[in-house]
């Protein structure tokens, strides 16, 4: 009986171990490597506009042509709220939908984003990353990517206005678990009119906090009917 006791245990612990390994494995590879900047389209500041490899399997329609009023049209169309809670939600509403992108972005994404279209290769993708100090000493960020396949432009969003406090922002952090951070502040995003959005993807990045709301926008039907209609 013993024998058959140090057998299974030794099974037991056989097994343990290379779940263990699996799933360090598995952790390593959505851990991942930033990618790496190919061509900086763009830089002032804490602004910066580039491209780099893209990922993702599908091939990307690169080069396109966009000029700089229709990006801003379609960047003026995206709108972010943030999520509230069920008490929250049953007292005040939903939290009002903004413009993810003010004037004053549009003015300087617009451009760049038009020129790194027409110079991106299929295997590109453009990430983008505003950023200025607020006049109480915080960081603002607004940060994501941009690919057109075929007659969808894909918007992807990881932050929006989000403010860093200018030293160690303790306060995203579990104190009773050392070094894992805590969810930060769930937003939605979407593009109006609505009826040009094709889809829109959530995701999450294992173990942190960043958030990724992905927009695949049918670009050209929306052009079409934002030029006719002045967008606020």
């Amino acid at each position: 009986m013993k024998r058959w006791n140090d057998s299974n245990n030794r099974s037991v612990t056989r097994v343990v171990r290379t779940l263990l390994l699996l799933s360090l494995g598995f952790l390593a590879g959505c851990a991942g490597t930033p990618s790496t900047p190919q061509m900086v389209i763009y830089q002032s500041g804490l602004d910066r506009i580039h491209l780099e490899n893209d990922p993702g399997s599908i091939v990307n329609t690169h080069p396109t042509t966009l000029i700089p009023s229709e990006v801003g049209s379609l960047l003026r169309g995206v709108r972010v709220w943030k999520q509230r809670n069920l008490v929250h939600r049953l007292y005040s509403g939903e939290a009002e939908r903004t413009r993810a992108f003010r004037n004053e972005e549009v003015a300087v994404l617009a451009p760049a984003l038009s020129k790194a279209l027409e110079l991106a290769s299929p295997d590109q993708r453009i990430y983008f990353h505003l950023g200025h100090v607020t006049e109480y000493g915080e960081k603002e960020t607004t940060a994501g990517w941009v690919s057109i396949r075929e007659n969808l432009l894909y918007l992807a969003l990881r932050e929006v206005h989000d403010r860093h406090s200018p030293g160690p922002d303790i306060s995203k952090y579990d104190r009773q678990m050392p070094n894992v951070p805590e969810q930060a502040p769930v937003f939605h995003a979407t593009f109006e009119p609505e009826e040009y959005l094709h889809e829109i993807r959530s995701g999450w990045k294992l173990f942190t906090p960043d958030q990724r709301e992905e927009l695949q926008i049918r670009y050209r039907d929306a052009l079409n009917a934002l030029t006719k209609t002045p967008q606020p």
